[in-house]
């Protein structure tokens, strides 16, 4: 991702030139990853160390996925976006194959009572939801553009929200309801983008938040997670464990920390210090400063990617970069609400920090994505400079055929089928 960090310009007025949004998007998530895995030594070694394993394990592991991610990350670059139509229906299903594939005995890996990875040779294990989110994107973009009209009605928007049920359905029995939740997130965001009419959203929306409460009553351990976010202390040495150790390692950090490898609730008291948990050891180490600049950092990725999105030529390719944002935003506001004692426990990972192949290697194609957009946007603009003798103005998309993300009346149907013909 090194590659695409702009170099300094030569020229007249190269001083005012500006960093193109896809740029900075590669250079900041360069560097989280890069911090990441700095992180996830930090957190693992101690335990590694004490139980006579190796204390470089986790963080060289994490370091492969890395690689493996910044291979995934240059495949997205280079792919031919105006043709994810072909392929979109294929990668849902395959997904859905994934999902089902880890339900069943004797395949998926069960960790903690949860069965979600499969295993796969050289690099260990890869856990399905994680695809699942990004082809669920994928295919609900692109088969709202072809037709951005039918999402308008509530008849037009039950395809879309049966394939996330049924997605969402399969990652329950896992059991995982954040990563459920977090399915239909993205697919109401990328069906508000399209045009669907609010109130139809905000239905779907209560009667999301019903059902989760349903799945909390019903679930013991979902219920015992509820209670722990209430009340911690009155079981501290069992559900209220983890959110206790995680408030105390924020607060023994204080503003600046106890020094980067200095921490102590990561050696047996704090549970998964280098996954769920790393936010709490950032806190520990670095701070509430080192917090605040993780925060920071992904949040000037969330809104680089709206900024992409709202640069995108085609409709498709916003809602895709719509999708892959609010995805990422998702998850980095589960994982510090968690973390900070604001919400129950989910075991979302912080995106492109957190230890784990499967989200590090789906987050950086998603990256990948979003920079494949944003230079599909530089060009589309560079062609209307040379055919207009003028530079675009915000928003001009002639020439793209699809340009705008047009509203439910707005005839935008037979356009986005058009743009992908």
């Amino acid at each position: 991702m090194a590659s695409h960090l702009v170099s300094l310009p030569t020229g007249r007025g190269s001083a005012h030139r500006r960093t193109r949004p896809e740029d900075a998007l590669a250079a900041i998530v360069a560097a989280l990853v890069c911090f990441g895995i700095v992180m996830v030594y930090s957190a693992s070694s101690s335990v590694a160390a004490l139980s006579d394993e190796n204390p470089m394990g986790y963080a060289m592991k994490q370091s492969l996925f890395a690689l493996v991610g910044l291979g995934a990350y240059a495949l997205a670059t280079r792919m031919n976006l105006r043709a994810v139509h072909r392929w979109a229906g294929g990668a849902v299903v395959l997904a859905g194959v994934g999902l089902i594939a880890v339900l069943v005995p004797g395949l998926g890996v069960e960790v903690n009572g949860s069965r979600r990875w499969l295993p796969v040779p050289l690099i260990g294990q890869v856990q399905p939801a994680e695809i699942a989110k990004v082809a669920l994107i994928f295919w609900v973009a692109t088969a709202v553009a072809r037709n951005p009209r039918m999402v308008a009605t509530p008849r037009g928007l039950v395809p879309y929200l049966g394939v996330t049920a049924l997605f969402s359905l399969l990652i329950l029995v896992e059991p995982d309801l954040g990563t459920a939740s977090m399915l239909f997130l993205v697919t109401l965001a990328i069906l508000a983008v399209a045009g669907a009419r609010f109130v139809h959203l905000a239905s779907v929306t209560m009667a999301l938040v019903f059902l989760a409460g349903a799945m909390i009553a019903v679930a013991p351990y979902r219920r015992a997670r509820l209670f722990a976010f209430l009340d911690p202390w009155a079981d501290p040495e069992g559900k209220g464990f983890q959110v206790i150790q995680a408030q105390v390692a924020v607060g023994t950090g204080g503003l600046h920390g106890v020094g980067l490898g200095d921490g102590l609730q990561k050696a047996w008291y704090l549970p998964e210090a280098h996954t769920d948990m790393i936010l709490a050891t950032i806190g520990e180490e670095i701070g509430f400063l080192g917090i605040m600049a993780v925060l920071v950092a992904i949040s000037a990725v969330v809104l680089l990617g709206f900024r992409i999105a709202m640069r995108a030529p085609d409709l498709t390719r916003r809602l895709i970069a719509v999708g892959v944002t609010v995805l990422i935003a998702a998850q980095c506001l589960d994982n510090a609400a968690s973390t900070l004692g604001m919400m129950p426990i989910t075991g979302v990972p912080l995106p492109f920090v957190s230890y784990g192949g499967s989200s590090l290697i789906v987050l950086l194609f998603s990256t990948g994505i979003l920079v494949n957009i944003g230079r599909g946007a530089k060009a589309t603009a560079t062609k209307t400079k040379q055919r207009d003798g003028r530079p675009p103005a915000a928003g001009d998309d002639r020439g793209q055929r699809d340009g705008r993300a047009r509203g439910a009346g707005g005839g935008g149907g037979r356009g986005a089928a058009r743009a992908w013909g």
